[in-house]
């Protein structure tokens, strides 16, 4: 029988006993849930995980090993997994490798054998903490000192955002789309290439001057890890290119869009992290099936006075899912329409951007002359 070599500690003082998979090694994380049904490979590769422990409430993880079509980022960079039932011999034509090997090739722990539907509660009733997972010899007290003494990071875009400009060029594009990286998962650049749009992808604090100078039909924030005041440089770029290009946002873009405009943010006990959010299009009357990974939410209030108005509601929890400021042409949501929730519910978005770039070129060569 396979001895326990594992375990995770809270730091309410609970412990979970368990058996390693990927990297051996010892880290400090905030331990957070996730309770899609598949996909674990895009999870474990969307940066937007920096620094996070996810605990998948989906019982069987690594069935269907890794691809190399399906990963989100070059170089995955989530805190740990924590899981029920981990298969280390996927079933999978498509499958290069294993979930643990991938792990272990980016220094990523795991932990398999834990009662998930105990600690997702936990989680749900106490809110999200930081955790440790070390070997099951540690003493509590000690690591509960480790925890203690680990400062929480601030630095998580920086981290992970591009270093230099990079490219994704299509046929035929009509548009030029400037994305600044927060983090950016790759099928969101795949999806604005299907839509007809080079894109050039920055570092996050690239200046709005050098946007402009690019001569962008339209900007892209992207999503990302940590808290969005975090990022002031990319505060300041979205309100100095307020009104002069067309700009959508996905999820850490959607929250610097409303400190950009005024609004504020606050931490929610426990995120959204799944395919199964509902989401109501308050203009529309439509309910979309979304696609969610975030711990902040814009306050309602602070958008009254701003030139932002609601779009999207989550109707679970009554959080706003979307703003848009038509005068501006600029709109943002909180969830990922690229990742396929519905699978197709939120397609549309992507197609509103091209939308307003398009009006926005009209309006440009109808000046020229």
């Amino acid at each position: 029988m396979k001895q326990i070599d594992r375990k995770i500690v809270l730091e309410d003082g609970s412990q979970y006993y368990g058996y390693g998979f990927g990297s051996p090694m010892n880290r400090v994380c905030e331990i957070v849930f996730n309770t899609s049904m598949a996909g674990y490979q895009e999870i474990v590769s969307d940066l937007s995980y920096t620094d996070q422990m996810v605990v998948m409430t989906y019982p069987l993880i690594g069935n269907y090993g890794i691809a190399d079509e399906d990963y989100e980022c070059k170089a995955p960079n989530i805190g740990g997994l924590i899981v029920y039932d981990y298969n280390d011999s996927p079933s999978n034509f498509r499958a290069v490798k294993s979930l643990s090997e991938l792990l272990e090739e980016n220094n990523i722990p795991g932990i398999s054998g834990i009662d998930t539907r105990k600690l997702t509660r936990s989680i749900r009733d106490l809110g999200s903490r930081r955790v440790l997972m070390t070997s099951p010899e540690t003493p509590v007290e000690e690591a509960l000192k480790i925890i203690r003494e680990t400062p929480l990071p601030h630095d998580q875009v920086s981290r992970v955002s591009s270093k230099k400009r990079w490219y994704s060029r299509t046929a035929d594009a009509a548009f030029h789309v400037v994305a600044i990286d927060c983090g950016i998962k790759l099928n969101i650049i795949r999806s604005l290439n299907s839509i007809g749009c080079n894109v050039t992808v920055v570092p996050f604090d690239t200046p709005a001057e050098e946007i402009i100078f690019m001569k962008p039909d339209g900007v892209f924030i992207s999503n990302g890890p940590g808290d969005p005041q975090d990022v002031p440089q990319v505060i300041e770029t979205i309100r100095k290119l307020r009104g002069k290009v067309p700009m959508f946002g996905i999820c850490l873009g959607h929250q610097i869009m409303a400190l950009a405009y005024g609004g504020a943010t606050y931490k929610l006990k426990f995120g959204h992290r799944g395919g199964n959010h509902p989401v109501k299009d308050l203009r529309t009357g439509k309910i979309e099936m979304t696609s969610q990974n975030h711990s902040y939410a814009v306050v309602p209030e602070s958008l009254e006075g701003t030139p932002l108005q609601v779009t999207h509601l989550n109707l679970l929890d009554k959080t706003i899912e979307g703003m848009e400021c038509r005068e501006d042409k600029v709109f943002s949501v909180q969830y990922h329409p690229e990742s396929a929730p519905g699978p197709q519910d939120s397609r549309y978005l992507f197609d509103h951007f091209a939308k307003y770039m398009k009006e926005a070129k009209a309006h440009a060569q109808e000046n020229r002359y």
